[in-house]
């Protein structure tokens, strides 16, 4: 996807001479910081869910792991919850 942004003249130096010493291109650059910046975004809004919010993420995503298909019978969900 391409975006334009403006940049001012000042900003767009620093960018320069910050790309010079890091060796990538500005584009690059600006790429890098925009998906950290995304990135601790995300951390601190999980961070800031309750325990009871994480936990019903971590469902969630064991959910999404799980395999549809395979079926348990009645029998077996009777036999674990006697154990």
């Amino acid at each position: 996807m391409r975006k334009l942004i403006d940049l001012d003249q000042k900003t767009l130096t620093k960018l320069k001479f910050i790309a010079i010493f890091k060796n990538l291109s500005v584009k690059a650059l600006i790429e890098n910081a925009v998906q950290t910046y995304v990135k601790n975004q995300e951390l601190d809004r999980f961070r800031n869910l309750t325990n009871e919010e994480k936990e019903d993420i971590g469902l969630l995503l064991l959910m999404q792991e799980s395999d549809r298909d395979d079926k348990v019978s009645e029998e077996e969900i009777f036999a674990v919850l006697k154990t």
